[in-house]
């Protein structure tokens, strides 16, 4: 089992062995941060996202693993489309598809996040442990094209019923916002009943994303996973940028 560890922020956190556990995520401290350590093995992040725990962390630090109280989560059906970008879609500007470029898509997230942050938390060991996951089928991108070059996209898992949006980037204007609307528009067609955006910004809530107790997250999350996963690839080359019905 988990043993506690009196971590750097003076409070007691738990510390992950070899073992594949997780203690119940409403131990996790205030602030979200449930345990620390364990490895990023393709079983142990299904484990966490199962339980809806993910890791984030940097590299000057060992792997931390969160459940935030509230949580962001956005319901398919709730999904706000500004009128610019409605437009951006209706043009054409944009070919979307999924699972055509996957180490492209969070290469260029963990840059990004890298070059205006000062640091990443899409680490070495994120990518390659996200790649495993993506590999095994769980894992997947969308990306936006403009004249044959990867403008924009994002990535998350899939599980059940839920999708847990991880990062994304944007090289042209709209390009992520394309692919998220796309994205969420194909969730809806395929039944998923919530997409977790697991942390507040204003970014996501410009899209419809709202907080919820961690424990109405904890039961959406249980039974999502009742529903069968859509494991394998998404790829769907030329897609199109059609809007969200």
């Amino acid at each position: 089992m988990s043993s506690l560890l009196v971590a750097i922020y003076n409070v007691p956190i738990f510390r992950l062995r070899k073992e594949l556990v997780f203690p119940p995520p409403h131990l996790a401290e205030p602030d979200g941060l449930l345990a620390v350590g364990g490895d990023l093995s393709v079983k142990r992040l299904l484990l966490a996202y199962s339980m809806g725990v993910f890791p984030w962390y940097s590299d000057d630090s060992p792997v931390l693993w969160w459940s935030p109280d509230p949580r962001l989560v956005l319901f398919p059906d709730e999904l706000k489309i500004s009128r610019s970008l409605r437009r951006t879609i209706r043009k054409g500007t944009f070919t979307v598809t999924m699972d055509a470029a996957f180490e492209q898509v969070i290469s260029s997230c963990a840059g990004l996040h890298a070059t205006d942050k000062g640091g990443t938390w899409i680490t070495e060991d994120m990518v390659k442990a996200y790649m495993l996951l993506h590999k095994a089928g769980f894992a997947h991108s969308i990306e936006s094209w403009h004249e044959g070059r990867l403008s924009g996209g994002l990535y998350g898992v899939s599980l059940g019923s839920i999708f847990f949006g991880e990062s994304m980037f944007a090289r042209k204007s709209d390009a992520s916002k394309v692919a998220f609307a796309f994205l969420v528009g194909r969730l809806q067609e395929w039944g998923c009943s919530v997409i977790d955006c697991q942390v507040t910004t204003s970014h996501m809530r410009h899209f419809g994303a709202r907080e919820i107790a961690r424990d109405k997250f904890l039961a959406l999350l249980n039974a999502g996973l009742k529903q069968p996963t859509r494991k394998g690839s998404w790829r769907e080359n030329k897609a199109g940028s059609q809007s969200p019905r």
